[in-house]
């Protein structure tokens, strides 16, 4: 049993604290959506019972089945803190990135073994502190996922407070990691290895981890701000002359509230990035290999990668074009926030290239790539709107903003995300997902990701703002937008149906599925070409991998093979 505890608990092997990673983020994910089948109901029909688990909810937060507003705004700050914090940056960095990135660059393992399993742990503490402040007293934060002060300063309960425990202990987990794959990339990559030999998921994973080491510290210096302010009486951002209840506020003053706005913001924006970088990274690997031919633009995509990791520090205030700004910084804002389309466009664009020509095997990771893109050009076309002041005021916090948001996290990074777990499956089980179950999940998941989040741009232009308690029912301009609740609703529980096939697929497929063999997709990269499936416990290799060829070499001309393995010698 200790070696059980040792090997699979508090392992120090990359792939194992990557599953570790991975298994966490799913179940916070299930989680997260959880909360949000309760948010669609109330939506749908409001200050109606909630059939099977109104019950369970308990009389302080639901009486008799129904939500109470306070714990409605539970649900929504939570929602987005678990969805984005817990569920999509751990699975896309710390699952992926760790199980992969040394696999693809002949790396033995990440340069600090026990400084990744530490960053797991303080991952994991971070999640029990946020879903164990459902259960004391007053709940959970509920003042938005963003915690704009001064209403999260004053927040009763202890809610808000466990919020930013948990919070710090995320941003710690996130820079010991950022650090770590930082120093692995530059210094444990195999002989031949060269910086333009790596992988273009590499490059995602490489820029990922500088935006999280250099964006992640202000947030964490205004969680202990705020922590300050709640606890030790200070005011950092609490302005002078507040009134609570007809009372004035006993406190020093002379602190601003926008500052939070901006030291969150200054992370929030790059977060963004850190999202989407891996997807992207992910979405490149699927499409190259099935379309059998190399990536289009390479070298154009990773100086884009570079550019997309700078320019996401200098556009954050486009999120507070309300809060006053003069006319000459917002014409800053808005001039790099749509320069800033610009390298996303070239990646994207680049992806869809590399499809011209190609001979496209329509595999369950290839249709996940392929929704990715679509979709996530979706939410960048509208995201154009909001970052001009001038549209942005009348669409801020509307359920637009809530539709293109989850246009680039929903069906965006999280479709490429289960392409990813389709595509690497092989490598880490040595079995094969069942094609038959998985299309049904892609087509499914499609379908009704599109109902639910299409129809939040038409609330939005109606003007119905988002986080209201009752979806706009004591507001005439929603009246016409309200019946569109219900389908979404109905949409969002038939999405959860068909996550089913994929939780019977991943389960069945670890022991049931076909064997897989050491290269069933025919790639070139290292983890395929030159590691074992699934590879050694520790030192991944059999021999050290020399690489003596570029990463995306299908359909070379004059090869007799229609690939050519970047390593030398195959996986045996």
């Amino acid at each position: 049993m200790p070696r059980l505890i040792r090997r699979y608990f508090f392992s120090t092997d990359h792939k194992v604290i990557g599953l570790q990673y991975g298994f966490t983020s799913l179940f916070f994910l299930l989680v997260g959506f959880a909360l949000v089948m309760l948010i669609r109901w109330q939506q749908a029909f409001p200050a109606q019972p909630i059939p099977l688990v109104g019950g369970w909810l308990g009389q302080a937060n639901a009486p008799g089945g129904v939500l109470l507003p306070e714990f409605y705004n539970q649900l929504g700050a939570m929602h987005g803190t678990i969805m984005v914090f817990l569920g999509v940056v751990p699975l896309a960095f710390g699952a992926f990135g760790n199980y992969v990135v040394p696999l693809q660059i002949g790396a033995p393992d990440m340069a600090f073994p026990r400084l990744n399993m530490t960053s797991y742990w303080l991952y994991l503490a971070g999640g029990l502190v946020m879903l164990a402040s459902f259960f004391v007293p007053g709940g959970a934060a509920n003042n938005g996922w963003t915690s704009y002060a001064p209403l999260s300063d004053l927040a009763p309960g202890h809610g808000q407070t466990l919020w930013l425990i948990g919070m710090a202990l995320l941003i710690n987990s996130s820079l010991l990691g950022a650090l770590n794959f930082i120093a692995t990339i530059v210094q444990l990559r195999a002989p031949g290895m060269t910086w333009f030999r790596m992988p273009f998921f590499v490059w995602s994973q490489l820029v990922t981890a500088f935006l999280l080491l250099l964006a992640f510290p202000p947030l964490e210096g205004a969680a202990v701000l705020q922590l300050m302010d709640r606890l030790a009486g200070t005011s950092f951002f609490l302005p002078s002359g507040l009134v609570i209840g007809g009372q004035p506020l006993q406190v020093a003053g002379s602190g601003n509230a926008l500052l939070w706005q901006h030291l969150f913001w200054f992370l929030g924006h790059p977060e963004v990035y850190v999202l989407i970088l891996p997807a992207m990274g992910i979405v490149a690997e699927v499409v190259t290999n099935n379309t059998r031919k190399p990536l289009w633009g390479y070298r154009l995509m990773v100086y884009s990668v570079f550019v997309l990791g700078f320019l996401s520090f200098i556009v954050w205030a486009h999120h507070m074009y309300l809060t006053g700004m003069g006319t000459t910084i917002g014409a800053f804002f808005q001039a790099t926030t749509m320069i800033i389309s610009i390298p996303s466009v070239i990646i994207l664009s680049s992806l869809i290239l590399s499809l011209y020509g190609g001979s496209i095997r329509f595999n369950t990771p290839m249709l996940f790539a392929l929704g990715f893109m679509p979709m996530f050009g979706l939410g960048g076309l509208t995201g154009l709107p909001l970052g001009l002041a001038a549209t942005d005021i009348p669409l801020h916090d509307t359920n637009y903003v809530v539709a293109h948001f989850h246009y680039l996290v929903a069906p965006g990074t999280i479709f490429a995300l289960f392409a990813g777990i389709y595509y690497w499956f092989p490598k880490i089980t040595g079995r094969m997902m069942n094609e038959a179950l998985g299309k049904i999940h892609f087509v499914g998941s499609i379908i009704c990701m599109n109902v639910i989040f299409l129809p939040m741009f038409v609330q939005g232009l109606a003007g119905v703002n988002r986080r209201l308690w009752d979806g706009g029912t004591l507001y005439t301009h929603a009246q016409g937008t309200l019946s569109l609740n219900v389908p979404m609703s109905y949409a969002a529980l038939a999405l959860a149906f068909f996550q089913i096939f994929f939780v019977i697929n991943l389960v069945w497929s670890i022991r049931g599925g076909r064997t897989a063999g050491a290269n069933p997709w025919e790639a070139t990269t290292v983890e395929w070409s030159a590691a074992p499936s699934p590879p050694r416990e520790h030192g991944n290799f059999d021999r050290v991998p020399r690489v003596v060829r570029d990463p995306y070499e299908y359909s070379a001309p004059g090869a007799t093979a229609g690939f050519l393995p970047q390593a030398e010698g195959d996986a045996t």
